[in-house]
């Protein structure tokens, strides 16, 4: 989340007769995240979280975001709700902008995810999977191992001013991913970005998940090697094994992984690491001016991307078929 565009009162207040939530108490500017503007709106009628979508996000591509979210609550997983308008729609707009507004979720993020917390996330993103299943709407990943390359030739000349030998690295990476890349794995609606911050509990328990701007429709397997890189390294950049076991084992009680998606899950893990240091990279050296926003370390993922070639099977995660 973060704030990149503003509004004025007389914006605001012409958008906001157009719901039925009572007088508004206060709107205010949420600081972190990268992708849209957000703001924590407080009504006579509740909390709520109102977003403007940016330019990286394709007004096209709305429907099934918001829709997906609908359909996710329907069965089962706590998750923001889209709130309707007076005339019934889901979005609409504010200071020329696509916006929308969803229900507020109780909980905190973790900052330092432990055991236990990885082993919910594992079952939390086992049933997101499953739950997605008959869901209409579809949605190509952009962010998948297609769109790399283009991204990282929007940053390539400017790569090493990050760190030295990167672009090369990364180059040299993008050539094996391609040639190697998985296409025959179980497919479905994936969360694609389902990071701490993403991820609530409540008094140890797993409250709710947020965040669905970048769900699509992938290998599931790929989604959980995202979380492997989101939730089992220490702050030095180590890969913690018990947490790992722990992510892997709980997503495998509630929905068993093939052979197939076992084998190949360091490559999955190895993807998602360069995935996530290409648009970190690309916003590292991008972020306009005047953005109310920290853009995130994309060295972090460069570690994590050395650390996934070292890694021969899932044993190197503390997992075993």
């Amino acid at each position: 989340m973060a704030v990149y565009t503003d509004f004025s009162d007389e914006e605001f207040d012409a958008f906001i007769r157009g719901y039925d939530l009572g007088a508004v108490l206060s709107v205010k500017g949420i600081a972190e995240g990268v992708e849209n503007s957000n703001y924590l709106l407080a009504t006579e009628k509740g909390r709520f979280i109102l977003t403007l979508y940016e330019k990286r996000v394709d007004p096209a591509d709305l429907p099934f975001f918001l829709g997906l979210m609908e359909h996710l609550s329907g069965r089962g997983i706590n998750c923001p709700l889209p709130v309707h308008d007076r005339e019934g729609r889901a979005l609409s707009r504010l200071a020329n902008r696509p916006a929308a507004i969803v229900t507020f979720l109780d909980g905190v993020s973790v900052r330092r995810p432990r055991t236990e917390h990885c082993g919910a996330v594992g079952r939390a993103l086992a049933q997101l999977h499953e739950a997605a299943e008959g869901f209409a709407l579809t949605r190509r990943n952009a962010l998948s191992v297609a769109g790399w390359r283009p991204l990282f030739e929007l940053c390539a000349a400017r790569a090493d001013e990050v760190a030295i030998g990167l672009s090369a690295e990364i180059a040299r990476e993008l050539d094996y991913l391609e040639a190697n890349w998985p296409a025959d794995l179980p497919t479905g609606v994936i969360h694609a970005d389902l990071f701490p911050d993403n991820v609530f509990f409540l008094s140890h328990r797993l409250s709710g998940l947020i965040d669905f701007y970048f769900a699509c429709n992938d290998m599931l397997a790929y989604d959980l090697g995202i979380c492997l890189n989101a939730w089992c390294f220490e702050p030095d950049g180590s890969l913690n094994l018990t947490k790992s076991r722990a992510l892997l084992l709980g997503y495998n009680d509630s929905r068993p992984l093939s052979r197939d998606e076992i084998s190949v899950l360091p490559l999955l893990a190895r993807g998602s690491s360069l995935r996530f240091l290409l648009t970190r990279l690309y916003d590292w050296l991008t972020v306009p001016d005047g953005a109310l926003v920290v853009p995130k370390d994309p060295v972090e993922y460069y570690r994590k991307l050395r650390f996934h070639r070292s890694v021969s099977d899932v044993s190197g995660y503390g997992f075993d078929l």
